[in-house]
């Protein structure tokens, strides 16, 4: 049996299937029904909605198996999710990545798998709409352009939820979908001993921009910090417009020293930023860092009130020093 690799956006991948916030929620009838229909549609006894997480593939919508997830190890959509195509097994028995699989060689004895990959507005692969028959078979070309149709509809849906957790304006996650992954990446501090910080952000004179240069121009600065803030942390830092003109960062297995350090590679960035931009106006913010301690901070809003208070600290103190 071959096990699927890894895409190479794993990280993205995840923390953009976890922002949705979906894993482990009840059936809805929106997914349901386009299962039902790839069900009627290809004649098939499995159609099923899945979205594969760190270990395992957990079924959004499930029509025709007794389960609501299995290893990733053995699924079929893990391999799925590593192109662009439909991923298409006429008959599991002849192929030789998947002939000893458990779920060919026992229950529900898939014979024919067709999956197409559901694709996230960031381009990360999340899952698949596929359909599965006991039986060998094929797909013509028309079928295929069929199921392309029915995912492109399973997408429509995920990017409504994911549009719950995003920031419209800068793209990048809002107060909800930051709550959601902090959540989730203390818990795996706090079970690993890993040190964590989270920095917030306030943009320096923001109402300025807005007052002089026009609310149009108040969001070309919004983006612009958003954008600077994306190229300068790593691709596993959760980033955040929490409202307004505040953003947050958190940093898991990262020590304070070394937050601080991004932080100020951020702001040179932003400095660099400055002069391309030819807007008339610097962007500058205000930040707190605070680093995560368990015993002291009982709950993600205990961690963003400190990092607030320290972000107003120096803001306030920067206003006394230019006043």
């Amino acid at each position: 049996m071959q096990i699927p690799e890894r895409p190479e956006n794993e990280e993205r991948r995840l923390r953009t299937l976890r922002s949705l916030d979906v894993l482990d929620t009840l059936p809805e009838d929106r997914f349901d029904r386009l299962t039902r229909l790839a069900k009627r549609m290809f004649d098939v006894p499995i159609a099923l909605v899945s979205l594969v997480d760190e270990n395992r593939q957990w079924f959004k919508s499930c029509i025709g198996l007794p389960v609501l997830e299995t290893s990733r190890d053995v699924s079929f959509c893990g391999h799925t999710i590593l192109g662009d195509e439909i991923f298409l097994i006429p008959d599991a028995t002849k192929d030789k990545r998947f002939v000893d699989n458990p779920l060919v060689t026992g229950e529900p004895h898939i014979r024919f798998y067709a999956g197409c990959p559901l694709q996230a507005t960031d381009g990360s692969k999340l899952g698949t709409l596929c359909i599965i028959d006991e039986q060998p078979r094929n797909l013509t070309a028309e079928d295929l352009d069929a199921l392309r149709d029915l995912a492109a509809m399973v997408e429509g849906e995920l990017a409504a939820v994911e549009l719950a957790n995003r920031d419209e304006l800068t793209e990048i996650s809002n107060r909800r979908g930051f709550v959601m992954l902090a959540e989730h990446g203390l818990h795996i501090c706090i079970r690993q001993s890993l040190p964590a910080c989270l920095v917030f952000f306030d943009l320096d004179d923001f109402k300025h921009i807005n007052d002089n240069f026009g609310h149009a121009e108040g969001d070309k600065a919004l983006v612009g910090f958003s954008r600077t803030m994306e190229e300068s942390f790593r691709d596993s830092d959760l980033i955040a417009r929490i409202g307004g003109d505040e953003f947050a960062l958190l940093q898991i297995n990262t020590t304070q020293e070394a937050a601080q350090a991004a932080v100020e590679r951020f702001k040179t960035n932003l400095d660099d930023f400055n002069p391309r931009s030819n807007s008339g106006y610097k962007l500058s913010c205000s930040s707190g860092l605070v680093e995560f301690c368990p015993k002291l901070h009982k709950s993600l809003e205990d961690l963003m009130s400190d990092g607030d208070s320290l972000m107003y600290i120096q803001k306030h103190g920067a206003r006394k020093l230019n006043a």
